[in-house]
């Protein structure tokens, strides 16, 4: 029988169960809220054989029954968060909550539309190859993002959009300030309790890692720059005590957010070191040298790291420090490079 990461039963009478992930970050923190009418549960998990055992073992472990799930609510729309919503709305007939924003995204990218027509997926490899991805890992990349429809399937039925950041969710016997966040995926959710002094903040800040900044085509023109506005939006917060969607619960949210900003300051100035040093680059051949030529043979890792590469180029594009063109690639078709601007505004 399988074994499972520990759960962590909280002093406020909240559980952290860790659902398995089949990628580096190895699970995701799902958590379940006691309430009045029953338990919340906070960004499921994927959906795999694996993580649909994961929960018909944990819950009656915990004393759970299915009924007992009065409702799912959804941080954010990406597959290790939402897949498993639909597969746990059948079971639990609760209600799922998300943004209007996120079920947009959710749609888009693993809707029937996009099944049976790839728009998006084709946009995106094409976007992707523009930056210079060589063809020999054009086709890995569309496996990838093929492979996903079954981490999300099926969509849950009975979805309904939470409130915009600013207003208040009533869940679990409390009253919710809500938390806009961009960058990481659109319309990103966080749940603040001021009267507890803590928050449910998914992925827009975590502990120990740095979340991946979302870039796509057609969405946010800059994304990074969004990210970094919510995080200094953040600050004000001060000490409140944060239960992120990966790694464990840390004090410090306000802190935990400054030092993110300062990463992001380092890492743009790092990328200007390299592209001056090279004269030119592509978003590929930036990203080989950030994160290691090994990516070539990982295509979920490289499709983060390239969306995390394009980010950060458009914001120093965006800043002045770098300008982008249009010059022969490798493989002779012509690509988007980028250099150093001749008079550099600040990133």
């Amino acid at each position: 029988m399988r074994e499972f990461a520990p759960i962590t039963r909280h002093d406020n009478g909240w559980i952290q169960a860790r659902v398995p992930l089949p990628f580096a970050l190895r699970w995701v923190n799902a958590y379940l809220l006691p309430g009045e009418s029953g338990w919340t549960l906070i960004d499921p998990g994927l959906r795999s054989p694996v993580t649909e055992a994961f929960w018909e073992a944990r819950l009656p472990e915990l004393g759970i029954g299915w009924r007992d799930v009065c409702a799912i609510v959804l941080t954010h729309h990406h597959p290790d968060h939402y897949g498993l919503s639909g597969w746990l709305q059948e079971r639990t007939g609760a209600p799922v909550y998300m943004s209007e924003t996120a079920r947009h995204y959710a749609m888009r990218m693993w809707g029937e539309e996009e099944r049976r027509s790839p728009l998006f997926s084709e946009a995106l490899v094409e976007a992707f190859r523009d930056h210079g991805l060589p063809e020999p890992l054009i086709e890995g990349l569309r496996g990838h993002i093929s492979g996903v429809f079954g981490q999300v399937l099926p969509h849950p039925a009975d979805v309904r959009p939470l409130p915009p950041p600013g207003e208040t969710f009533r869940m679990a016997g409390a009253e919710w300030e809500l938390i806009g966040g961009e960058g990481h995926a659109p319309s990103h959710i966080a749940f603040y309790d001021p009267a507890r002094g803590v928050a449910l903040c998914g992925d827009q800040v975590l502990p120990d890692i740095t979340p991946n900044i979302g870039w796509m085509p057609d969405s946010d023109p800059d994304p990074l720059g969004s990210y970094l506005s919510s995080l200094r939006a953040m600050l004000p917060l001060g000490g409140v005590f944060a239960y992120p969607g990966h790694r464990d619960p840390f004090a410090d949210l306000a802190g935990r957010a400054a030092a993110l900003l300062e990463h992001h300051d380092r890492r743009l100035l790092r990328m200007l070191e390299l592209i001056e040093e090279a004269g030119a680059l592509t978003a590929f051949e930036l990203c080989e040298r950030l994160f290691g030529a090994r990516l070539r043979g990982n295509p979920h890792n490289l499709r983060f790291a390239m969306a995390e590469t394009i980010a950060h180029l458009v914001r120093l594009e965006l800043s002045g420090a770098a300008k982008r063109w249009i010059g022969p690639g490798p493989e002779g078709r012509d690509v988007v490079r980028f250099s150093k601007a001749a008079v550099i505004c600040g990133a």
